[in-house]
């Protein structure tokens, strides 16, 4: 009936509202961030929303995090499994954070579904998936960077109905008042999500009424098959053969590890296949990933290599598949903890990363940051005594590639578009002040194109009794360099106590206690060099250190170039650079 139907329409109207689904995600997406309560959510973009087909297919989303890219279709899958056979009604929608089943991530990111009806029947499910200052457990922000099961990391919400046929489930908003210590924030923002749902329940209808149910539906097929002929297309580009990388995961929390895991990716003229198998099993700490955060990342690189700028949608992806063991650290299973599940998830990616970048230069650079370097400081503010929590990412050096330097102070691969809470907000809303904010220009990632800078971003406490976890991985194993280029350099955290006492380099550490005056000190990473540094053109060289990204020591050392510390001048080339004839 479909290909019938699908034969009449004129090809300009399919294109014609195919383009308009794509601008109902975006609009999705602004009404989200304009009605929400927390700085996560429409400061830092920290969420994802979107529709799909009544099947849970994805057809378009709007997201900051790259990594929620592949969880709405999941959580609307969760749904129709459990409410199928007609338990759904016009007015529902369901929560859901399950981190193994639906939800994918940790318990923080919870998700929205909503059933779109049209003449009676489901047309599609606008969702989405926004990151909760607080869903309860055992810490201030929920997810727990020592947290041994899944139990510690707050309320949990199993695809249940938050609305009944349009009627609130008052008894679930009564659980999270009473469990969150934030509960303006939360329930702000899940009045937020309910208002992004609606928008594009509304959108959807006009659609519909404006083209006819079954031109909407040819179009939404339409739209997942050019999906799909875009990646097709594009995958012929690719070298075919078999690719393999190994790589760790640093810690789970607990000082376990390191954690071998591995790859071995295989390019047909059909598919692409990325094999996890023989990766270390779930550990005790929260570092362990679901299968759906695995294939979200695996989602988010295969973009990256076929066709960055192609909307997301699930005909995108039909051609690749994600092979992993049950119960291993990158497809855990209940109730292994999960809170940090980025680490694991994003070493995933990086692996593949890192086993094809010599085979598509022109799309993958050296290695970057990788970890979201993520904080969470909570205290008491010093003017009003309210209590106060930041929550947010890190941004950190990208590595060089084939003719260009490294990109710095980026947010790394798992966050995609998202962007730091603003000093100004920081300091007005939290009980901090912002000491440094700057480039870490450590030297580090040399090469012919130079790995980019990560940064420094220190909080000073401003009330006793504050407490900060940080959870930076890629602390142990650096970002790698690429043709020759060097390593990057690896991300830090520091505690420089008022009393001038010092405290780290530290990975990853929960609920370090902080007075007035004491200073968390942020250091991310400097991305991975690309070439062989002594091709690294000696004016460049000298310009480098006159921009403070290398000292005149460095100069010398990594590229053989001898330059003025006070003019920056070039005053000639080290003899194993002449030797070498660079």
């Amino acid at each position: 009936m479909t290909q019938i139907v699908r034969s009449k329409v004129d090809p300009f109207t399919l294109e014609i509202v195919k383009d308009s689904l794509v601008a109902i995600g975006d609009e999705m997406f602004i009404a989200l961030a304009k009605t929400s309560m927390s700085p996560i959510i429409y400061e830092v973009l920290d969420y994802a929303s979107g529709l799909t087909d009544a099947k849970g297919q994805l057809l378009t989303q709007g997201n900051g995090v790259t990594g929620f890219i592949g969880m709405l279709s999941d959580m609307v899958k969760q749904t129709l499994k459990k409410f199928g056979d007609g338990k759904l009604k016009e007015g529902d929608i369901i929560i859901i954070n399950d981190s193994y089943g639906g939800g994918g991530s940790h318990l923080s990111d919870v998700g929205l579904v909503m059933p779109i009806f049209f003449d009676g029947e489901i047309v599609a499910f606008s969702a989405n998936k926004a990151h909760w200052t607080e869903v309860g457990g055992k810490d201030p922000g929920s997810f727990s960077n020592d947290a041994t099961d899944i139990f510690q990391e707050g309320l949990q919400f199993p695809s249940v109905k938050l609305f009944n046929e349009g009627e609130i489930n008052q008894a679930i908003v009564d659980i999270i008042e009473a469990n969150v210590r934030f509960p303006e924030l939360s329930l702000g923002d899940m009045w937020a999500q309910v208002a992004a749902l609606k928008t594009g329940e509304k959108r959807v209808k006009e659609l519909c009424e404006k083209h006819g149910k079954e031109l909407f539906l040819s179009s939404v097929d339409y739209l997942l098959d050019h999906g799909e002929q875009l990646a097709r297309q594009e995958l012929s580009k690719l070298p075919k053969g078999t690719f393999n990388a190994e790589g760790f995961i640093d810690d789970d929390g607990f000082g376990n590890g390191p954690f071998k895991i591995k790859v071995k990716v295989t390019i047909t003229d059909d598919k692409f296949v990325a094999d996890f198998r023989g990766s270390h099993p779930q550990v005790p700490g929260p570092v362990n990933c679901s299968y759906t955060a695995l294939v979200s990342a695996v989602r988010t690189i295969f973009l990256a290599i076929t066709n960055p700028s192609q909307d997301a949608n699930d005909g995108v992806f039909r051609p690749l598949e994600v092979i992993t063991d049950k119960g291993s650290v990158l497809s855990a299973e209940r109730p292994a903890p999960v809170s940090i599940y980025w680490e694991s998830m994003l070493a995933g990616a990086d692996l593949i990363w890192k086993a094809l970048a010599p085979a598509v230069p022109h799309r993958l650079n050296a290695g970057h940051l990788l970890s979201v370097c993520s904080v969470v400081l909570s205290g008491q503010h010093q003017d009003t005594n309210e209590p106060f929590l930041i929550v947010e990412p890190s941004v950190g050096g990208w590595g060089a590639s084939e003719g260009q330097d490294g990109a710095r102070g980026q947010f790394c691969i798992g966050d995609g578009e998202t962007y730091n809470v603003p000093v100004e907000v920081a300091e007005t809303r939290y009980g901090v002040m912002v000491d440094e904010y700057s480039l870490h220009t450590d030297g580090a990632g040399a090469g012919e194109y130079i790995g980019g800078s990560g940064v420094i971003r220190s909080y000073k406490a401003l009330s006793d009794n504050q407490m900060v976890s940080v959870t930076f991985g890629r602390n142990k194993f650096v970002p790698w360099g690429m043709k020759d280029g060097q390593d990057g350099s690896a991300n830090e955290v520091y505690i420089e106590k008022a009393n001038g006492e010092a405290d780290g380099p530290f990975g990853i550490y929960p609920r370090y206690p902080l007075n007035k005056g004491d200073v968390v000190k942020l250091v991310t990473a400097t991305g991975g060099g690309y070439g062989d540094p002594y091709k690294r053109p000696a004016d460049q060289v000298a310009q480098d250190v006159k921009n403070g990204y290398i000292t005149a020591a460095q100069a010398n050392e990594s590229f053989g170039v001898i330059v003025n510390e006070k003019t920056y001048e070039v005053e000639g080339l080290t003899e194993d650079r002449q030797r070498r004839g660079k």
